[in-house]
């Protein structure tokens, strides 16, 4: 079973950074596409703000390209989003998932972006 656990959100002035991490195993990382999505409000769909493929070529939707970086350690067992300028529609829930796996989700970590 892949397992993941989100951490890293918070209260962000607009215009300031912040870094999720994602723990999960070395398997999903070896196996799976990971994306970090979020979701604005409970019951909305969730978007995929970016993904890392196994060869590790990233993509992001233009809302965000170019103000966040995903990455991942394989030693650490974790992914990361590196979010900059952040802007108050960023505000939501971040989940960590591994793509294809259809496992449960995680329970998220809330990004506050408000002045």
């Amino acid at each position: 079973q892949v397992r993941v656990e989100e951490s890293g959100g918070g209260l962000v002035q607009p215009g300031g950074s912040l870094t999720l991490s994602c723990v999960t195993s070395e398997r999903a990382l070896r196996l799976y596409t990971m994306g970090w999505y979020r979701q604005t409000a409970p019951g909305e769909k969730r978007e995929l703000v970016a993904h890392i493929n196994l060869d590790g070529s990233r993509d992001y939707p233009n809302s965000v390209k170019g103000r966040f970086t995903i990455s991942k350690d394989i030693a650490k067992n974790s992914v990361y989003l590196r979010m900059n300028n952040l802007r108050p529609s960023d505000t939501a829930v971040y989940y960590c998932y591994a793509i294809g796996s259809d496992e449960p989700w995680g329970r998220g970590t809330q990004v506050t972006v408000s002045s």
